[in-house]
């Protein structure tokens, strides 16, 4: 039987965001050893740290999404899953919602108006709006893990993934699928994909447990380019109860304005806005 879950809290919690200096830094980037299925090496992506953020460490980071100059976040966790909206740039307290106690909350996007956040096991989908009133439910039928908007010639779908290496293209509408597509690095497949977001033509995926993002075609599942963020943990200090092998990168968000990401990971003291080879144009 399908477990009962509450609606979305409207209880809101405070927490200070502290302004942070500016960082600039180049950071060169070659290729890596893995090769396209044609032989030749799949390239790392060269970024540089555009800016930095404070970030709440109690915030088990699964979905990072801007819309209108506001950054969503969803976070993870029995008992303590939220939804966090903050005017990052202005740098002002974001306001937390509360979810529910049963469900873990984990990737989110925006399709028009509408915000879609999935659950971890409960195989619901919240689909909310720009208050959080919950408009409707959704049935997924395996685990949520990321999801993005996916703009076809039959307007916006949606991409969903579910810690395999299979992305599931859905309708928005009634969550039918559509398409299911393998996301392969030279020939083999890449697991474990968890956020997701839709950039200039291309996905870019976390990989869980990975300091590494797949920037990949959607139409093929194609891993085209790696973006390696391994360095971005030596920004900031571990806080008290770190845990290496669950606090890892996951969470990207694209500003379109700055055509800048954002990237942090789960339980960080930081995100950071990046300028991305291929992406930022300024």
């Amino acid at each position: 039987m399908q477990k009962k879950v509450n609606p979305l809290s409207q209880a809101l919690c405070r927490h200070m965001l502290r302004a942070c200096s500016l960082c600039a830094l180049s950071v060169l980037i070659a290729y890596t050893a893995n090769a396209k299925s044609d032989g030749s090496p799949i390239p790392l992506l060269a970024y540089s740290i555009v800016d930095e953020f404070n970030h709440d460490i109690s915030s088990f980071t699964q979905g990072l999404e801007i819309k209108n100059g506001l950054l969503y976040e969803s976070a993870g966790g029995y008992g303590r899953s939220s939804l966090s909206i903050s005017d990052f740039r202005a740098r002002k307290p974001p306001a937390k919602h509360k979810g529910p106690a049963e469900a873990f909350l984990e990737g989110l996007t925006w399709v028009g108006d509408e915000l879609f956040i999935l659950t971890w096991r409960e195989r619901v989908v919240f689909v909310v709006d720009s208050s959080i009133r919950e408009r409707r439910r959704l049935q997924n039928p395996t685990e949520g893990w990321g999801i993005t908007h996916l703009p076809t010639m039959g307007g916006d779908h949606l991409l969903v993934s579910d810690g395999s290496s299979t992305l599931t293209e859905r309708a928005p509408s009634n969550w039918e699928a559509l398409r299911a597509i393998e996301v392969t690095a030279s020939g083999k497949p890449v697991d474990q994909l968890n956020e997701l977001e839709f950039v200039k033509g291309r996905v870019y995926a976390n990989v869980w447990h990975s300091d590494r993002i797949a920037v990949l075609d959607p139409q093929t599942g194609h891993v085209l380019n790696w973006l390696d963020l391994s360095a971005l943990q030596s920004r900031f200090a571990k806080p008290a109860g770190w845990d290496a092998e669950e606090h890892v990168l996951n969470g990207i968000a694209y500003d379109v304005q700055t055509q800048h990401l954002l990237v942090t990971g789960k339980c960080w003291p930081k995100i950071f806005e990046l300028k991305v080879e291929g992406v930022s144009s300024h």
